[in-house]
């Protein structure tokens, strides 16, 4: 794999396209040292980018969360998305939307006077968990938690929140797993490192309350497409020792898309039914 920094294209920086290798910023820029950065991963399918204009308003959101404004009305970030692709000339991409607190007047905790700066850049990704939604991905329990709303902005999806998220996922790589399920603070099955978590019991759905992690976009889209399926859905907590008793499991997210389970530490799931039914109808969704 060629090295992230070191690739042909363009990269859409602060209102221009710059050449791919030429899209950097100073080593005194203040996310850098603290973390004030928000971003976005979506997937564009046959040229459209699926849900689009959801992942720039959250993008917006997410930093007024953690107390910037984005330069940038959202039909003015729609619009560098679809230049950015244009000139890269792709049409199946992830695209990685981001906003930070640059290199300015300020370095040190506040950071007031420092111009906000944004990006977005675009590339081929294949799939996250490999060939996951066929045999179903291998996940490792983490011992990071995700953090009280009173402690950290869990609605943004913000840099700083994934710290303990590239943690666990290096020590579940590490175990031969594919990704880490994280508890809550309370002790309440959470998500994955970057993918939200649905388990399947008796042929109704069970997620997690997202009361303090992302509720992500495709966990929404995928709620409603069960919906619709006539599935019952319970959003609720669930306790760890809940999991001997869920037969199927999968992740969602931009990355994951829909991508069924296996195991998770010493429990079991098949890659049922519903599991492959919900990757063929997700797909199908995507591309429509």
């Amino acid at each position: 794999m060629t090295a992230y920094d070191d690739r042909d294209g363009f990269i859409w920086m602060d209102g221009k396209l710059v050449p791919w290798r030429d899209a950097n910023v100073h080593l005194l820029t203040h996310a850098l040292h603290y973390a004030s950065s928000v971003f976005e991963g979506e997937r564009a399918y046959g040229g459209t980018i699926f849900k689009s204009r959801e992942h720039s308003q959250r993008l917006k959101t997410s930093a007024n969360l953690i107390d910037f404004e984005i330069p940038y009305t959202v039909d003015e970030i729609e619009a560098a998305k679809a230049e950015v692709m244009q000139a890269n000339g792709l049409k199946d991409a992830y695209v990685r939307a981001l906003a930070w607190r640059g290199a300015g007047e300020d370095m040190g905790v506040a950071s007031r006077r420092n111009p906000v700066r944004t990006a977005i850049a675009v590339w081929e990704w294949g799939a996250y968990y490999g060939d996951a939604k066929m045999k179903g991905a291998k996940l490792d329990i983490a011992k990071w938690r995700r953090p009280d709303p009173a402690t950290a902005p869990s609605q943004a999806k913000a840099a700083g929140l994934y710290m303990i998220c590239t943690m666990s996922k290096h020590a579940a790589e590490a175990k031969g797993c594919s990704d880490a399920m994280m508890f809550d603070y309370r002790g309440y099955v959470a998500e994955a490192t970057g993918a939200n978590i649905f388990f399947v019991k008796d042929g109704e759905v069970h997620t997690p309350k997202p009361d303090c992690f992302l509720n992500g976009i495709t966990r929404q889209t995928v709620i409603g497409m069960l919906h619709d399926k006539q599935v019952k859905v319970h959003e609720r907590h669930i306790l760890p020792g809940e999991l001997e008793g869920f037969q199927q499991c999968w992740l969602t997210g931009t990355a994951a898309e829909v991508t069924p389970v296996g195991q998770i530490g010493d429990y079991s799931f098949e890659v049922g039914a519903l599991a492959r039914d919900m990757v063929e109808s997700y797909e199908r969704l995507v591309r429509t």
